[in-house]
């Protein structure tokens, strides 16, 4: 789905050379780009571009050298010389280890809240999945930073930066283009991917939906997966919705987190791409239900320990 000034997308986009998956900026709308990289999974993020006169705005870059240079590649086709502005939407490797792609000439901008996360997680998820080919990433941390909002200028294309986390993490942010109806949410929302929650808040995640349903996009760009519209938002309420549902009844019956996910039936969702995040999301949920305060940390190696339990082995990472 795309917004009403949109560009007809790619029919065959070109693969990523010796990579799995795409690795092309489709236009969704008059000078405004998506970047997709498919399934969704572990570490394959969504990244945008926004395309003014003379201008441009790029939204979270990629976990691998091998991305991140595909996607400088990609964005200097449409902008020669790269990106003027980098974006993190979050601190999360995947959507900032190719920031020092981009730094020699963008300033790189953040909410204040990601850029300590950032400093503070350093390369850290690197060591999760060893065997990943990651190049070099060296840690480059935003310049810039902001608490509620800032508002960006790609020359005639305003990019309003809100905040609206706790969510997918403690300080996410969405990139909003409202000259084009266009929403870059970050891992806020998601496509056709299990929404992970587990250094957010479920509580908080339900809310900053609710704040982008009413800016009424009528094209969303999510953090991991296909592009499309509004009911990408519905989407990832309905699976929070239930993910709380299962965490009641889990706490109920008194059972863990993992042994809630092992009697849990996901019904649709459990189509969605990477299920074991239900284990870490139910530690979420049920730790929110017990008084936590939404982004208050919870010992995230444990829950990717149980993650891997119920996985039956480490799930598989294809950056």
């Amino acid at each position: 789905m795309t917004g009403p000034n949109a560009a007809p997308l790619p029919q065959a986009p070109t693969p990523l050379p010796g990579l799995g998956g795409e690795g092309v900026l489709h236009s969704v709308a008059e000078g405004v780009y998506a970047f997709v990289q498919p399934d969704g999974g572990w570490c394959l993020n969504n990244a945008g571009l926004v395309a003014g006169r003379g201008r441009s705005v790029l939204i979270d870059t990629a976990a691998t050298e091998a991305r991140a240079r595909r996607l400088r590649e990609e964005v200097e086709r449409i902008v020669p010389g790269g990106p003027d502005l980098v974006v993190n939407t979050h601190f999360h490797g995947d959507h900032t280890f190719g920031n020092g792609q981009f730094s020699d000439r963008a300033v790189i901008v953040s909410h204040e809240g990601t850029r300590a996360d950032s400093g503070e997680a350093g390369l850290g998820l690197r060591q999760l999945w060893p065997d990943v080919e990651w190049g070099a990433t060296p840690l480059t941390l935003p310049t810039v930073t902001f608490r509620d909002t800032l508002t960006v200028h790609a020359e005639d294309l305003r990019v309003e930066l809100l905040h609206v986390g706790p969510a997918h993490t403690p300080d996410d942010v969405v990139a909003w283009v409202p000259e084009r109806s266009v929403l870059f949410t970050g891992d806020v929302v998601w496509s056709r991917v299990t929404p992970y929650v587990l250094m957010g808040s479920v509580s908080g995640s339900l809310l900053a939906l609710e704040r982008l349903r009413a800016l009424r996009a009528t094209t969303v760009v999510p953090g991991h997966g296909p592009v499309g519209g509004p009911e990408l938002i519905d989407e990832t309420e309905a699976y929070l919705r239930r993910l709380l549902e299962l965490a009641r009844e889990g706490r109920r019956a008194g059972r863990t987190p993992l042994e809630t996910a092992r009697a849990a039936d996901l019904g649709p969702f459990a189509a969605l791409v990477d299920p074991e995040r239900l284990v870490g999301n139910l530690h979420r949920a049920d730790a929110e239900l017990g008084g936590l305060a939404p982004g208050a940390r919870l010992d995230v190696g444990a829950s990717f320990r149980e993650m891997v339990a119920f996985h039956g082995g480490l799930p598989a990472c294809h950056a």
